[in-house]
């Protein structure tokens, strides 16, 4: 018998072990919806949408709250002003959508529709706490009103099913609490932000129908979107309907249309709507279903979209169907539970879950261009999900990965530039470098290639990097004629090119630094050797804002700790950030997009001096050696200064392992997990951008952690016995399978590992593993090993791997990718 047949033999053994694990110990059957929680990051700022929703669907309905509802709804507050249906998620600007709410009631005041609740304060009610119920593709709670409201949704439709409280008849009408029983509805023109500017509601007194309209903001960009709904009723007689303008109602027999111009921006607070009303058929309860219809195209386009979606009204088939939906979009990662925490689990299973609830699929419902191509929006936003979140799509939903890619160049074609941030069909603020150059090499490395225009992709990446846009708040890069000469941003940059926001001047510097680099592999990759020469130089600038000599005191003491990135005029002298500043120790919330006077952005200069995700040997070289580094940070994982709610603090977690320390590593993700990533409603440590602090948890949990733009995922262990990753373009399953295994987590250090069947020592792996399949197996232990800590077995560093003077197609490069070690590049500029 062959070695390589015994050896194959052996990896079926252990990927079929790990398969089956849970059934052989017993387990009750599995069904991953049972350990979704939507609700988790819906306290505390977490601002997650807990609503319906199919996997990056545009219909998302949910309760609308009073106070803090980015998501909609919140469990933070109490008082329901309506149920809307297009909603982002974990966002950290204003309230984003929630465009034409809807709002039932069982009736008016003496019957008088004046002395019904029309307006957004006037007609809230507290929801019953212990009522709410989210699960995927499903919403419900129940108001202190005898109201109880359900809903599911399609792709472009949200469907409600409304519940009205049991009466008893009295002269042909009947009394509830000074109310006469007729089920009505309000359907108000605003928003989430209360930003409209124009817009009207159109009503078919023959069946029902409602259709609006209306102009709104973006909730962090510029620009305006135009929006369309369109309302069916079901389950009662129409009794009459009409309009309303600022708590007023009016009544007229034919289509009824609230004229344009009604704007209630700037503070004015002007509110309109359509209401409708239904006669009571017979008595006990009743339940009416409301389908709604959205669209950015037309009120016609809502409509046929809701018609094609849900022609049947049938609410228990729609949830099913979302429910089925969510279960294959999660299946392909299975792992053995045996033994783990149930909160544990509920926390992973609801990270991947929030995943996919953005980027949003409008594809088809873009009014801005004609194209064939994809189209994605309610990117919130890249600067925060090119770190992970899209690593994770790109590992079990490739095929989605790939039409955003797609999505993203041909936003590039339209409008010019590649976006930061995108929302509703707006552009969004870019909130520091061009990372959708990053994003997009990424996906380029792990072999996303059906259909994709990488020639038009490197044209965008270049433009980044050498043309200056008009606007660089909102796309490309800033200060580019400073970046080229000088080899930095100055705190004081003159730049008669563009305009923006004349901050962050330091966190700039070190991600068009990233940026750079990663054109420079996709350059060297497809033999531009000239221009991967250029931008592996350009990648160098960071060390022209690093001071060897600053040092950083906490509270009047010195941290012994020297080296760190600090602001620079355009004369090249030193200008001075406190190196705690941005952090809990000193003024926490003081970096943001304006602030003049902060030059870093959401994070002190601490955070950002260990950003060189490039070359992470020069800089542990430059901060005085691994012991160092170690130390250093040890110091900040164990301080005030580490904020582990921004998604730029992610890597900080894996950097031992460039210091040969991957046990320190796993050390710190056990620390953080679950301490600040809880299965509680305020689980989240900060707003949950999309997903993007749900694929933290997800990816350190299956011991896989990238360093974004590269083919490097750093190895901790695991923090089930066994996963698998099967990736569901190609059928090919990985398994990492922990031998000495312990839920208490003690044995938290690998001691060995191989590599389908044989010894592997590095403490990082490539995409390789989850293109192919394979068996990853690591030995536990309760103490650090010599494992992963040589040179030779860190990750891929520019001062020690240089670029390969050779070219290759996209998928030679992805088989050789990790034989990096042919020529340096000198620094410039330092």
């Amino acid at each position: 018998m062959s070695r390589s047949f015994v050896q194959h033999g052996r990896i079926l053994a252990l990927l079929v072990s790990c398969l089956l694990y849970g059934l052989v110990a017993g387990q009750t059957p599995f069904n991953v919806l049972d350990f979704v929680d939507p609700l988790i990051g819906t306290a505390a700022g977490g601002h997650v949408f807990p609503g319906a929703t199919m996997p990056f669907g545009m219909a998302k309905p949910v309760a609308d709250v009073l106070g803090e509802n980015q998501g909609g709804f919140s469990t933070d507050s109490s008082a329901v002003y309506g149920f809307s249906h297009m909603h982002d998620s974990g966002t950290g600007g204003s309230p984003s959508m929630g465009n034409f709410p809807i709002w039932p009631q069982i009736g008016c005041v003496n019957d008088d529709i004046q002395r019904c609740a029309l307006e957004r304060n006037a007609r809230s009610a507290v929801y019953l706490k212990d009522s709410v119920v989210s699960k995927p593709g499903y919403f419900a709670l129940s108001l202190d009103n005898a109201m109880t409201a359900e809903m599911t949704a399609t792709n472009r439709t949200a469907l409600y099913r409304f519940g009205f409280p049991g009466v008893i008849p009295k002269d042909n009408t009947t009394q509830f609490d000074g109310f006469v029983y007729s089920p009505t509805y309000a359907i108000d023109l605003t928003d989430l932000p209360n930003t409209r500017k124009d817009g009207g509601a159109k009503i078919d007194f023959a069946t029902g129908r409602i259709t609006t309209s209306g102009t709104f903001n973006p909730s962090f960009g510029i620009g305006t979107y135009a929006s369309y709904a369109c309302f069916d009723f079901k389950g009662a007689k129409i009794r009459d309907a009409g309009v309303w303008k600022a708590g007023r109602a009016g009544v007229a027999p034919e289509v009824r249309v609230v004229p344009d111009g009604v704007n209630t921006n700037g503070g004015t607070g002007l509110s309109a709507g359509a209401w409708i009303r239904f006669n009571q058929t017979a008595p006990g309860p009743t339940n009416m279903t409301v389908r709604v219809g959205v669209s950015f195209i037309s009120e016609e386009k809502a409509c046929r979209n809701a018609e094609t979606e849900i022609p049947d009204f049938d609410f228990a088939k729609v949830r099913r169907a979302s429910e089925e939906a969510w279960k294959v979009k999660l299946s392909p990662i299975s792992v053995d539970s045996f033994g783990i925490n149930t909160d544990l689990q509920k926390s992973f299973w609801s990270g991947l879950y929030r995943n996919f609830i953005s980027p949003q699929d409008y594809t088809g419902e873009n009014p801005l261009w004609k194209s064939d191509e994809p189209y994605y929006d309610s990117y919130y936003c890249i600067w925060d999900s090119y770190r992970s979140m899209h690593q994770l799509i790109t590992l079990i939903d490739p095929h989605s990965q790939t039409l955003m890619i797609r999505s993203l160049i041909d936003i590039y074609r339209h409008e010019g530039w590649l976006p930061d941030c995108r929302m509703s069909l707006c552009k969004g603020f870019t909130q520091g470098g061009s990372n959708a150059d990053t994003l997009l090499v990424d996906s380029w490395i792990k072999g996303i290639s059906d259909g994709v225009d990488w020639k038009t992709a490197y044209e965008a990446m270049i433009k980044d990097a050498e043309v200056e846009p008009l606007n660089w708040s909102v796309e490309g890069r800033g200060g580019l004629r400073s970046w080229k000469t000088l080899g930095y941003i100055p705190k004081d940059d003159f730049d008669p090119i563009g305009s923006g926001a004349f901050t962050r001047s330091i966190s700039r510097t070190v991600e068009y630094a990233y940026n750079d680099y990663n054109i420079a592999l996709m350059a060297q990759a497809t033999g531009k050797l000239e221009d991967a020469e250029k931008y592996f130089k350009r990648s160098h600038n960071w060390k022209n804002l690093f001071k060897p000599d600053q040092n950083s005191t906490i509270r009047d003491v010195d941290t012994g700790f020297r080296g760190f990135l600090q602001p620079k005029a355009i004369n090249g002298s030193w200008e001075y950030q406190d190196p705690i500043v941005c952090s809990h120790e000193l003024n926490f919330d003081g970096c943001y997009l304006n602030p003049q006077g902060t030059e870093t952005y959401e994070g002190s200069p601490w955070m950002y001096t260990f950003y060189v995700p490039g070359d992470m040997a020069e800089l542990i070289k430059r901060l005085g050696g691994p012991d160092t580094f170690v130390r250093r940070l040890d110091f900040y994982h164990e301080t005030q200064i580490q904020y582990i709610g921004d998604e730029q603090a992610f890597l900080l977690v894996y950097l031992y392992h460039y210091a040969g320390r991957p046990a320190m590593s796993a050390q710190r993700a056990h620390f953080y997990i679950p301490s600040f990533f809880t299965a509680t409603n305020g689980g989240l440590p900060g707003n949950d951008d999309s997903g993007a602090m749900g694929s933290f948890v997800v990816l350190t949990m299956l011991g896989i952690f990238p360093n974004p733009g590269q083919n490097v995922y750093f190895i901790i262990p695991p923090f089930f016995p066994c996963v698998n990753i099967t990736n569901p373009v190609s059928g090919k399953t990985a398994t990492i399978r922990n031998i000495n295994f312990d839920p208490a987590y003690r044995n938290i250090y690998i001691q060995s590992a191989t590599l389908n069947g044989k010894p592997y020592t590095k403490n990082w792996i490539t995409h390789d593993l989850f293109l192919h399949g394979g068996v990853l197996e690591l030995t536990l232990g309760s103490r650090e090993s010599e494992w992963g800590t040589k040179p030779e077995d860190r990750p891929p560093s520019l001062s020690t791997s240089g670029f390969v003077n050779k070219t290759m197609s996209q998928q030679a490069w992805l088989d050789e990718l990790d034989i990096q070690n042919s020529i340096s590049v000198e620094p410039v500029l330092a």
